[in-house]
């Protein structure tokens, strides 16, 4: 007779917290399609902070496991594929659903073959890792770069939307910066000397402050801001190799 094995219940935190995130993306769909697009947008964002957190806490915790990687893979699959791909379709394309699906599938698709290559992980990734880099850019952040056109149409509602043909570009354009050989920049890679660290934790308050306050503003500078650090390291890698 085999003896039961009982796990500490705070051992199981992260996989809670992986719950939960797939919960935001599941409601943010929900919420996407009754057209309450503001809400839907901030589930996603709870997705990716609670994404962010899972994995620490379970190092911390000294509770990693095979299911939470599974786990947290599949729900990232949702949070940051699914979710944000369906939001853009329902937001940007009422009069072409052909189109929007379409910039859809191939969004999600990308994001699919992103998390498969990152769980399999490759030579070029492991070389990247080493030196705190991405290869491509990480599905979360490329949640966040594919809703952008939505962002800037609560920023300024005066404005006419994209047309629906450049809101389908630009999502094909984010989902293949996520398959991308190339390097992109990590936060795991940031250093501040000590000395500095009160500052930093000043900036990372006032930045909360900020996306609370004035949100469409803020994902609009941090997605611009973001993606132009991609496009020079995308550059700089195609200059490397002429």
């Amino acid at each position: 007779m085999s003896q039961r094995r009982e796990v500490p219940l705070i051992q199981l935190l992260p996989n809670l917290m992986t719950i939960g995130a797939l919960c935001a993306g599941l409601m943010a769909i929900r919420l996407g399609a009754a057209g309450r697009f503001p809400e839907a947008v901030a589930l996603i964002l709870v997705a990716a902070v609670l994404d962010g957190l899972d994995g620490r806490v379970a190092r911390f915790l000294k509770s990693e496991s095979p299911m939470g990687a599974e786990l947290d893979s599949l729900a990232d699959f949702l949070n940051f594929g699914a979710a944000p791909g369906l939001l853009m379709s329902f937001w940007a394309f009422p009069g072409r659903p052909d189109i929007g699906l379409g910039a859809a599938v191939i969004y999600v698709v990308c994001c699919v073959l992103r998390l498969a290559r990152f769980n399999v992980g490759n030579a070029a990734a492991a070389a990247l890792s080493r030196q705190g880099r991405f290869q491509g850019v990480p599905s979360p952040a490329g949640a966040l770069l594919s809703m952008l056109p939505l962002y800037l149409h609560y920023l300024w509602p005066t404005w006419p939307n994209l047309p629906e043909p450049a809101v389908a570009v630009w999502l094909v354009f984010v989902g293949v910066l996520m398959i991308s050989p190339f390097g992109t920049p990590s936060l795991k890679s940031v250093r501040v000397p000590t000395e500095k660290a009160s500052f930093a934790v000043v900036g990372g308050v006032a930045m909360i402050v900020l996306l609370l306050r004035y949100p469409w503003a803020t994902l609009s500078t941090l997605s611009t801001a973001y993606l132009i650090v991609v496009v020079h390291a995308g550059v700089r890698s195609l200059l490397r190799r002429s």
